[in-house]
């Protein structure tokens, strides 16, 4: 099978709005661009998170990684992103697992915590998972 064809598969199985998403990320210059590429409200609570996190790690490097934002030092910490109905916040498996009885008014998957829009940011518990992903680094 050719490469083209095999593009052309792959991309007929993503949606439309995955795949905007996907193109309007890839041209994000630095992390203002993907916040100011939101409303202001969810700016306002991507920023909560973001302070939240610069809290813990004052000196983490802000990349981009899978797309998202995401604080490196050696390597990824933790990553956060909106959606629509949510902030994604990203701070791998084993933190998940860790914290599962305090994640459990929340919508989770392996890595995932999702913080819906219509409830307030759990800040202290963000800070938490935090400090607990850097003792495992």
């Amino acid at each position: 099978m050719s490469a083209g064809r095999r593009m052309r598969m792959t991309i007929s199985f993503l949606s439309p709005f995955f795949f905007l998403v996907c193109l309007k990320r890839m041209n994000m210059n630095n992390i203002q661009d993907y916040l100011f590429s939101y409303s202001p409200a969810v700016r306002e609570r991507l920023e909560q998170v973001r302070t939240c996190i610069k809290e813990i790690i004052p000196d983490a490097e802000e990349v981009f990684s899978y797309g998202v934002p995401a604080f490196k030092l050696k390597k990824v910490v933790v990553m956060y992103a909106a959606h629509k109905e949510h902030i994604g916040f990203y701070p791998m498996p084993e933190t998940i697992e860790a914290f599962k009885d305090k994640l459990t008014n929340y919508s989770c998957a392996e890595g995932t915590v999702r913080f819906p829009h219509n409830k307030e940011l759990p800040l202290e518990l963000i800070r938490e998972m935090v400090r607990f992903r850097l003792s495992k680094m």
